[in-house]
């Protein structure tokens, strides 16, 4: 089996087998028609139940058969241009070959003497990437699997900064729209199930910081502690940016911890025409980035960035066998002093592969597309009296329903519109999202590719149409 190893002696075996996939991969995206096959759990299921794990295929073209049986034919290609439903951009080539490269070379990017070259591009990237939030000269970061883990480690340092031994007086105050990953990361931290207090919003989806202000004397009178200040630059469901500079004032009255979520609005930080919309975003602790979502990297690639690297040492364990204290003493750069992570993929490369390739100007520039795509949208939906549009977008995020002319029983809305969005599924034609605003139920673009384009848009919106109509005229012959 010795023959199957990465080594001098394979290259150029593993130079055919990538070769071969390679191929077939670009042969998929090629003749690729549709988001989805519309394959069903239980056509796809016995499929790969009836394959024996103990008994190899011992040829790579029998197994990329194989898999075009089990996984290429019937996958979910983001790249198509009626995919819009989930934060999953398209990729763009050369954060793919940084993907190629890192995995044959297969760097751990946890200590300087399993990396190398591959920590001071890491650390270079950080440095840019707050540099471009405006943070200061003493910020820093690390790069981390995703938007949910870095919120995790913000909060942590928030709660070690908090200086408090009494855990049940912490209070981490964020908007009711805010992402599902502080609630969680509250969990994880030890914290009461009251330590999250929501904010409610504005008519635009943003954060009242008037509710907010309200909230943090009540922290203050109560003798409880506000360790945190969770404002979003780019909420999961609207795309809303909370007001930054008013919340950064707020938090600066009351000296607590300000976390930014920019997991989805983190493009801006490249954009040409809408960095304004971020202002702010300057003056926090901590910040939340995706590449991968607005920065079109392949899935994983995000960091955590904070305003002062001394608050990175919460999250800092020394092992003798690993990064023993004397490194510090001896500047060896370890990036798992950093990281809630020990064994780390070099994520960071395929950014880096894309800055030298595209620049920043070229990914600022495919983000605002699908930014003024979302305008083009929403103007579609305003203007079209099958559908109600919640809020005009702040990103690329539109969030709609299919208003049936001569049904008033919101419940039958609802259905209608759950049933829109599963025939749309099943079909393959194109996939979008769901959500509810106010406990009904809704349909959402996510519009993150910009060979999306607006005829793309109305003609998804016809097939929406088109399939609550069909359900609710079963409804009514059902009725009858």
């Amino acid at each position: 089996m010795r023959s199957h190893l990465l080594n001098d002696t394979t290259a150029e075996q593993y130079r055919r087998s990538v070769t071969e996939g390679v191929e077939r991969v670009a042969a998929k995206l090629a003749a690729t028609d549709r988001p989805f096959t519309g394959v069903t759990v239980d056509t796809l299921a016995p499929r790969i139940d009836a394959i024996d794990l103990d008994q190899p295929l011992h040829d790579t073209t029998a197994v990329l058969d194989e898999l075009e049986d089990v996984y290429l034919r019937d996958a979910i290609y983001f790249h198509h241009p009626r995919y819009l439903a989930h934060l999953n951009c398209p990729v763009v080539i050369p954060a793919v070959l940084g993907e190629a490269v890192l995995s044959a070379v297969n760097s751990s990017l946890d200590t300087w003497d399993q990396s190398a070259g591959g920590t001071l591009i890491e650390r270079k990237l950080i440095d840019w990437t707050t540099a471009r939030i405006g943070l200061g000269e003493n910020a820093d970061g690390v790069f981390t699997s995703g938007g949910t883990q870095s919120n995790l480690q913000a909060l942590l340092l928030a709660r070690e900064e908090a200086k408090t031994q009494d855990l049940a007086k912490l209070r981490i105050f964020a908007s009711e729209v805010s992402h599902f990953s502080v609630k969680k990361s509250a969990k994880l931290l030890g914290l009461g199930q009251d330590a999250v207090v929501s904010i409610p919003v504005d008519h635009d989806k943003r954060m009242q910081t008037v509710a907010l202000a309200r909230e943090l004397e009540r922290c203050a009178q109560d003798g409880l502690v506000p360790m945190a200040v969770v404002a979003t630059a780019g909420t999961t469901d609207f795309g809303s940016i909370d007001p930054l500079p008013e919340i950064a004032e707020l938090v600066a009255q009351y000296g607590t911890w300000m976390h930014v979520d920019a997991a989805y609005g983190c493009g801006l930080l490249a954009s040409l025409k809408h960095r304004d919309r971020i202002a702010g975003i300057e003056r926090a602790d901590s910040v939340t980035v995706d590449y991968h979502k607005s920065f079109f990297q392949p899935v994983s690639s995000s960091a955590v960035l904070v305003r002062d690297a001394a608050t990175l040492r919460h999250a800092t364990y020394h092992a003798e066998y690993l990064n023993p204290r004397r490194m510090v003493q001896e500047r060896i750069p370890n990036q798992v002093d950093k990281s809630l992570q020990t064994t780390r993929r070099f994520d960071a490369l395929k950014l880096w592969m894309t800055l030298r390739t595209i620049g920043a100007d070229g990914i600022g520039q495919l983000f605002d597309e699908v930014c003024e795509l979302a305008r083009e949208g929403w103007k579609l939906l305003a203007a079209d009296p099958r559908f109600d549009v919640v809020v005009e977008p702040s990103l690329s995020t539109l969030v709609f329903r299919y208003i049936p002319a001569n049904v008033t029983d919101p419940a039958e809305i609802d259905r209608a519109n759950l049933y829109a969005r599963k025939a749309l599924f099943a079909s393959g034609d194109a996939i979008v999202a769901g959500t509810k605003v106010g406990g009904r139920h809704y349909l959402k673009f996510t519009l993150l590719n910009p060979e999306t384009q607006a005829s793309d848009i109305a003609a998804v919106l016809d097939l929406i149409a088109g399939h609550a109509e069909q359900y609710l005229g079963e409804s009514l012959d059902r009725a009858s």
